[in-house]
């Protein structure tokens, strides 16, 4: 259960994000920046890109397993770290677990022992609101839900809260720990089944056909609970600046299966750009891969009553804002 020490402002000035070239990571750290936060930034570029950072922000090519990010840590000595790093792929997580470990669990842990040498006061961790949950046994699923993970990236994810919790309790280092639902946004790359909004952008403006993933029983293909990435950033800020310690879910608890979210992609790229190809109307069907979830759907009452956060921006409104990212890079 989340307690909520305090709700006043905190003394944080100086924050340490991880994956800061990433997408969200990147979205977040101009947020702080905005906000007049020093921000400094680790991210080995393995996914994330050198033209999301922000020049503001200081920035080590450095990945969160090595023993640069200890001296890193010491040296800067950051009130809060936000930990946004990762290996976000279900699919991959499932194809090679011990990688998935390796980086999820292992860089946790690196950034926890640093932080415990370093003093660092708070640890904001990106967890996950649907492969944590597994498939779950009510919907919208709340944060007192069993785990149940039914992939390695979920496991790394339940694992690296468990550790946040120990050091927690061992160090009196706070942590929040926020699952997110699916993210979408400005910066999004088209990798992994949590970017299948990006996937379906980039294929939908390529004139390719994109893949809806399915179960028999389920022809609509799999049920999701789409959030915008502005609200994202909007929820870290106040886990900063809050003396808040628990776990929240961050989504919109609106469900939206995968067909639907094709369709109104397609429709607001048709408005855009004009008439698209006829034959992406249709797009493909394929088996649920390994560690695809049927239904993910998060209660998000208790960030509303503890945090005072809530989604602000619709699935429509967010796709436009998207699609106009998407175009301008075109």
């Amino acid at each position: 259960m989340a307690d909520s020490a305090s709700s006043g402002k905190n003394e944080t000035r100086k924050i340490l994000v991880t994956g800061g070239a990433g997408f969200i990571g990147s979205n977040l750290v101009d947020g702080y920046i905005r906000c007049g936060y020093e921000v400094v930034v680790v991210d080995n570029l393995s996914t994330g890109r050198k033209t999301n950072l922000n020049p503001q922000a200081r920035f080590y090519n450095v990945d969160v397993r090595s023993d640069e990010l200890k001296d890193i840590i010491l040296e800067e000595k950051p009130d809060v770290i936000n930990h946004h790093a990762a290996q976000t792929s279900v699919p991959d997580s499932v194809s090679n677990p011990l990688f998935d470990a390796d980086v999820n669990i292992m860089g946790i842990l690196n950034i926890l022992e640093s932080a415990k040498e370093a003093g660092t006061r708070k640890i904001i961790f990106a967890s996950t609101g649907g492969a944590i949950y597994g498939e779950a046994s009510s919907y919208p699923t709340a944060e007192e839900e069993p785990l149940k993970p039914i992939s390695p990236y979920g496991i790394s994810k339940a694992t690296s809260e468990h550790y946040l919790e120990f050091y927690s309790y061992q160090y009196g280092i706070g942590y929040t720990v926020l699952r997110y639902s699916n993210i979408y946004g400005p910066r999004q790359i088209p990798h992994g089944e949590a970017g299948v909004v990006a996937i379906f952008i980039d294929n939908i403006l390529n004139g390719r056909m994109s893949t809806i993933y399915c179960y028999p029983d389920e022809p609509e293909g799999m049920t999701r609970d789409y959030c915008y990435v502005e609200d994202v950033v909007s929820a870290n800020m106040i886990a900063t600046e809050k003396d808040v310690c628990g776990i929240f879910n961050i989504g919109t608890s609106i469900p939206t299966t995968t067909q639907k979210l094709y369709d109104l992609i397609l429709s607001i790229a048709e408005k855009k750009r004009g008439n698209v190809d006829s034959s992406l109307k249709n797009p493909l069907r394929k088996p649920a891969r390994a560690g695809d979830l049927k239904k993910s759907l998060l209660s998000i009452e208790r960030a509303k009553r503890e945090l005072g956060w809530t989604p602000r921006v619709g699935l429509e409104e967010g796709i436009e804002r998207t699609l106009e990212w998407a175009l301008s890079l075109k």
